[in-house]
C-alpha cells in the first residue's frame, strides 16, 4: 500500500492543498502552544491537544474530502503491536546512547513535563497521562503530514526513494526544533531528538499506520513519565 497523498492530483494533493495543510500543522502547534498555559489542569487540559490533533485533520479534509484523513488510519494487527514493542525497545537503547552523548558533552534542561508530573494532584496526575496520549497522536500527525508534504514536493525533482529518505530528515529535523521551548532553548538537546524521531517514524513507514508510530510514541514517553512519577513516590 503506497503513502496517501503525496502524489499528484487526483491520486494527491496539489501544491495549494499541500500549502492549506501545512499551513494547518503549523497552525496547530501554534494553537497547542499558546492554549496549554491556559488550560493546563483537570479535564480542560484535554482542549490543547484535541485542536492540536482535529486543525491539521479539518485541513486534510477540506483538500482532500471527507474520507481523506482516514488515510492515515489503519486498524492495528498483531504485526503492528510487534513492530510497536520492537521500536520502542529500539528507541529506548536509541535514546540512552544519544543522551549519554549529550549529557557528557553539552548543559541540558529539563523536560518541563516532569515538574509538571511532580507537583501535579493525584487525578492531575492520571488526568496528564490522557492529555500526553493525544498530544502525541498530534505529535505523530504533525511530523507525518510534514514529511508527506515533504516527499510531495521532493517526489517532483528526484527519485522516489531519494525523496522519501530526504523527507524523513526534514521531517525529524523539523520536529526537533519545535521542541526547543521546551528544552530551554537547547539547540543540542533538539538536535539529539533527530535520531529519535526517525526511530519513531519507522512503524508509520512500514504499516502505513499512523496508530503504530503513535503506539511507540505513547509507550516510550509513558515509561519516562511512570519512572518520574515512581521517583517522586519513593522521594515521599
Amino acid at each position: 500500500m503506497d503513502l496517501p497523498y503525496y502524489r499528484r492530483f487526483p491520486n494527491g494533493f496539489s501544491l495549494i492543498g499541500w500549502g492549506i495543510v501545512l499551513a494547518a500543522v503549523v497552525a496547530s502547534f501554534v494553537v497547542l502552544i499558546v492554549a496549554q498555559p491556559l488550560f493546563h489542569s483537570g479535564f480542560g487540559g484535554f482542549i490543547p491537544p484535541l485542536l492540536f490533533v482535529l486543525i491539521p485533520l479539518v485541513a486534510v479534509a477540506a483538500v482532500g474530502g471527507a474520507k481523506a484523513p482516514f488515510a492515515l488510519f489503519r486498524p492495528l494487527g498483531l504485526r503492528d503491536i510487534g513492530l510497536i514493542v520492537l521500536f520502542f525497545l529500539l528507541n529506548v537503547i536509541v535514546t540512552i546512547v544519544v543522551g549519554t552523548l549529550i549529557n557528557s558533552v553539552f548543559h541540558t534542561a529539563a523536560n518541563p513535563a516532569g515538574d509538571m508530573l511532580t507537583t501535579a494532584s493525584g487525578l492531575d496526575k492520571v488526568l496528564f497521562f490522557g492529555w500526553s496520549a493525544v498530544q502525541l497522536l498530534g505529535e505523530e500527525i504533525f511530523t507525518v503530514l510534514i514529511f508527506l508534504g515533504s516527499l510531495a514536493l521532493l517526489h517532483r525533482a528526484m527519485p522516489r526513494k531519494s525523496a522519501l529518505c530526504l523527507a524523513v530528515l526534514v521531517a525529524s529535523i523539523i520536529f526537533g526544533l519545535v521542541h526547543l521551548p521546551t528544552y530551554q532553548g537547547n539547540m543540542a538537546q533538539a538536535v539529539a531528538l533527530i535520531p529519535i524521531r526517525i526511530v519513531l517514524l519507522l512503524p508509520y513507514l512500514i504499516t502505513r499506520n499512523i496508530w503504530a508510530s503513535t503506539g511507540t510514541h505513547i509507550l516510550n514517553d509513558w515509561t519516562t513519565f511512570g519512572m518520574v512519577v515512581y521517583a517522586g513516590m519513593q522521594a515521599d
